[in-house]
């Protein structure tokens, strides 16, 4: 009986555990393929990494690609869906979009749409917000930066208001081309992810 017991015990355990494992899914660009860098030092492995430690079990799947906008994510996204069946998204897309000086609105429709498809596959999902330099000029700079912050309040999703925060305009965090964020600044990155990511896992 008892040995009956223990074996019982053991599978619930184990189910229990298995209940609560789940898939992540990054869905970016370069900042998150970790572009100029080793990629077991950007910040999606330094999370593969936290989430061994806190949440064993979870998988992450990094679908980042330089030079992607929210076009190609977009038309990535379906796919990806299909494929690995997570249970939280992040979107860490815009960048580019913004330096290419893609309309705000489209942007906007663009990430509305990954969103829409994502919730209707069951995941939740956590939005990276993005800022431009202010070169672009303070109307176009301020559009690009608002439609994060409309999105997560129309479509009720979780927010980094700008994921690149305490890293970006600060030149021994960035990367020689002023873009890209550095070996030393991917913890801050994951620093200011964390907070937000934890309670949807």
């Amino acid at each position: 009986m008892r040995v009956w017991w223990l074996s019982t015990a053991l599978v619930l355990m184990m189910s229990a555990q298995g209940a609560t494992a789940g898939t992540v899914l990054i869905v970016g660009d370069s900042i998150s393929a970790a572009l100029g860098l080793d990629t077991r030092v950007g910040w999606a492995a330094l999370l593969q990494q936290r989430l061994a430690a806190e949440k064993p079990g979870d998988i992450l799947v990094n679908a980042s690609i330089s030079g992607d906008t929210s076009d190609g994510g977009l038309a990535r996204l379906p796919p990806l869906l299909a494929a690995h069946k997570p249970d939280v998204v992040i979107l860490e897309l815009g960048g580019n979009d913004g330096l290419r000086g893609q309309q705000p609105a489209q942007l906007q429709q663009n990430l509305s749409a990954m969103i829409d498809a994502s919730q209707a596959a069951g995941a939740k999902v956590l939005l990276l917000g993005m800022r431009i330099p202010p070169n672009y000029g303070v109307r176009y700079t301020t559009a690009f930066a608002a439609v994060y912050g409309n999105l997560a309040e129309q479509k009720k999703v979780a927010l980094v208001p700008f994921f690149l925060e305490g890293v970006a305009g600060i030149p021994a965090s960035m990367q020689a081309d002023g873009i890209h964020p550095a070996a030393n600044a991917q913890g801050k990155l994951l620093d200011n992810v964390w907070p937000t990511l934890k309670p949807l896992l």
